[in-house]
């Protein structure tokens, strides 16, 4: 079994890499709830819902995020009506909020429910949920505490970033599975994901740390910085505020205490011996994820140098 853990937009792409290589009922997804929001009285997942909706096939590949050619009638009816619509959901990404939102009132866990959206929309593989506890990903900033979507989306990534913190973590429990997948897995992967707001929040679930320490299998991490900047999001905007060099030799020194591989980009082959000296192994390669080869080819790398003894 291969046990991946996951945020959004660039773990997905690894993901859809993972599952054309090996059984796709042979992976194991656990995602980041960080991001959860409530939205017109519905419960919101982005993390779990990209990550579902790329091992559906349904995914738009070129935003990253929501149905491929969904339509937004509903938002723009909302905005008529004075709503605030900075989030953008589609009418079909709706249903899958309304629905997951009516089987948490109906007493399911988050689990449950992704568990059923998954089998309907036919992902074979197994996504879990970091914890069914509320944990939120909160952005302190010049212009005050805001979750990072609203720091993301709705303001841009314009705000100064001074501090990062998950609000509820000290209470959340791992949800059920996630330990067992870690201490099951033959290879576990920490997807090319922002390490502070994707990979850092499963991280700080109680538990989950120090299972990936006690692990029998090999944890090779994709670092998703390359030449000193991140491929997509404001990573390097947040690593900066924590005090970490924003560089793959940062995320390295993030994941030290558990990483035994990490694979970098040839861009940064110059920082193999520093990572080196953290006790980390060091892969180069091109890690850019482009076309739906170029996905294979890393997910390739990525199991080749898990399996390895």
């Amino acid at each position: 079994m291969i046990t991946a853990l996951a945020g959004g937009v660039g773990a997905s792409k690894l993901l859809r890499g993972l599952v054309e290589v090996v059984d796709p009922r042979e992976l194991t997804v656990i995602v980041n709830t960080g991001d959860d929001i409530d939205l017109f009285g519905l419960y919101i997942s982005p993390d779990v819902d990209i990550v579902t909706y790329t091992l559906a096939g349904l995914v738009d590949e070129e935003k990253g995020w929501g149905f491929k050619d969904d339509t937004f009638h509903c938002l723009e009816t909302l905005k008529l009506y004075g709503y605030d619509t900075w989030f953008k959901l589609g009418d079909r990404d709706l249903a899958t909020h309304i629905h997951r939102t009516l089987l948490m009132k109906a007493g399911l866990t988050l689990s449950q429910a992704t568990a059923m959206i998954s089998k309907a929309l036919g992902v074979r593989s197994k996504i879990l949920p970091m914890s069914n506890d509320r944990v939120t990903s909160m952005v302190k900033t010049d212009r005050g505490v805001m979750t990072f979507e609203e720091y993301l989306v709705k303001h841009s990534m314009v705000p100064e970033v001074r501090d990062v913190f998950y609000a509820g973590v000290e209470d959340a429990k791992p949800a059920p599975g996630v330990v067992e997948a870690l201490e099951e897995a033959k290879v576990i992967v920490i997807c090319p994901s922002n390490p502070v707001v994707s990979i850092g929040p499963i991280l700080s679930i109680r538990g989950v740390r120090d299972a990936l320490r006690r692990a029998q299998a090999r944890i090779v991490a994709v670092s998703p910085i390359i030449g000193g900047r991140p491929v997509k999001g404001p990573a390097d905007k947040l690593m900066r505020a924590l005090g970490v060099e924003v560089s793959a030799y940062g995320v390295a020194e993030m994941y030290r205490d558990f990483l035994d591989i990490m694979l970098i980009d040839e861009a940064d082959v110059k920082l193999r011996p520093r990572i080196e000296t953290l006790g980390i192994k060091v892969a180069a390669t091109s890690t850019l994820m482009k076309s739906l080869e170029d996905k294979i080819r890393l997910a390739r790398l990525v199991l080749k140098e898990g399996l390895k003894h």
